[in-house]
């Protein structure tokens, strides 16, 4: 189906300055889909996964789990097939492992099934420092033993239910606990956990292939283990960083457009951020509709004081909108600081979007001051990860001339086909090289 190869270098060549209209339908969200994925191999029934993003790292964590032992193949453009019976601790790529950090969601699978895993160290995107120690701390605590040299090597004679506190409310480690507990005999209460709605989306899933987990969407779930898991047939949620992205890709491009399937009840602290910018939505039933006469201007705090947008844990806003809010700012009239509190190099980006007219001071690594609006212009722009990558695309469909986006790769990691389905609504983007 035209699925690009892994080491492939894609240019997106931007003319600026078009408006959009229309609908369009977010994908399924990336960050729900990998860890059910893995997921999918606690049991050895089938299992069909619907509304499955066709994007790079779900190829590759596919690829993962076809390496050991699992069958599966794509029913359709976006559905999924998973049969994992007859797994095998095998040696996980490490070529395979270096392109996605998603990779590490395999541990609690496979130490549930085989009692065993070696994972090379995952990859993915360059943000900052992203820990590993909350996996091992709350695995090690069900149970698992773990030594680490060039490879991470997990092992479990028997998984047992314990109370486990998360030393931060990290989304993978939650993951991974809940894979691992659902197996463990007895109960385990996983306590500090992340409740993001792709957490509750795999907790879901789990539930539906047998499991008992309690508390979900809050930072305590009780998981009743040991019950023997069956398959099922689950749809992946709506991705709800995709949803901030188009409605920040709409503001600065003044166009009026409608998200179908938005899936609004996730969308509070993301439309309270975009409403600090002077930017509001519609919600109609569960679409979203962005109106073309915005405001786009930074609403202060009381007596005057310049706001900040900030990331935090899930329900606040979300850390992978950050950059889309960055550089829709950069088109309010107002000044707003903007504060990454979770990565330390995902706003290093900014110097780019300084380059083509953005008027930012990076205070340091987490804090920048935006001051809009600015006029933009077209540049040459290299993508350094999925995040930034779209916001480098949002500017350059705002900016005034052509722009060209290296490494292009790294935006269709998270947004499938996202340049053909904007073009649909009117924007002139050019893929090279153009899909097959």
């Amino acid at each position: 189906m035209g699925q690009p190869q892994a080491h492939e270098r894609i240019q997106y060549i931007v003319e600026g300055g078009h408006r959009l209209s229309g609908t369009i339908t977010p994908s399924g969200n990336k960050n729900a889909a990998l860890p059910i994925v893995a997921a999918a191999l606690l049991t050895d029934q089938r299992v069909e996964l619907r509304n499955v993003p066709r994007i790079r790292d779900i190829e590759a964590l596919v690829e993962l789990i076809q390496s050991v032992g699992a069958e599966a193949r794509w029913l359709g453009r976006n559905e999924l097939e998973i049969r994992a019976a007859n797994l095998r601790p095998a040696d996980l790529d490490p070529d395979l492992c270096a392109r996605i950090r998603a990779s590490i969601l395999l541990a609690g699978p496979m130490l549930a099934r085989c009692g065993e895993i070696r994972l090379p160290p995952p990859g993915g995107d360059v943000i900052g420092r992203r820990r590993v120690d909350t996996h091992f701390l709350a695995l090690e605590q069900l149970g698992a033993k773990i030594t680490v040299d060039d490879a991470y090597h997990f092992t479990a004679e028997k998984l047992t239910g314990a109370d486990v506190f998360l030393d931060e409310p990290s989304v993978t480690a939650t993951e991974n606990a809940l894979c691992a507990a659902v197996y463990a005999e007895g109960t385990t209460i996983l306590r500090n956990c992340a409740s993001e709605p792709h957490v509750q989306d795999l907790a879901h899933f789990l539930n539906a292939m047998g499991a008992s987990i309690e508390g979900i969407g809050s930072n305590v779930m009780t998981i009743h283990g040991g019950a023997k898991l069956g398959g099922t047939t689950h749809t992946i949620g709506t991705d709800h960083i995709e949803v901030g992205s188009l409605i920040g890709l709409a503001a600065v491009t003044k166009s009026e457009i409608t998200i179908k399937d938005a899936g609004v009840e996730h969308l509070r602290a993301t439309l309270m951020g975009f409403e600090r910018l002077g930017i509001r939505c519609e919600i109609r039933g569960n679409d979203l509709h962005i109106p073309a006469d915005q405001e786009m201007r930074v609403q202060d705090d009381f007596g005057g004081h310049i706001p900040i947008i900030s990331d935090q844990p899930w329900p606040a806003f979300p850390a992978d909108t950050m950059s889309i809010a960055i550089v829709t700012a950069t088109q309010c009239e107002g000044v707003v600081m903007m504060f990454e509190k979770m990565f330390e190099s995902r706003m290093f980006f900014v110097d780019k979007l300084i380059a083509m007219g953005a008027r930012i001071v990076l205070c340091d690594p987490h804090r920048a001051i935006v001051a809009g609006p600015s006029k933009m212009r077209g540049a040459r722009l290299e993508s350094p990860d999925i995040r930034a990558g779209m916001a480098m695309l949002i500017d350059a469909m705002c900016a005034e001339g052509t722009s060209t986006i290296n490494n292009a790769q790294q935006i269709e990691r998270g947004y499938e086909r996202i340049d053909e389905r904007l073009n649909a609504m009117g924007a002139k983007i050019t893929r090279v090289p153009a899909r097959t």
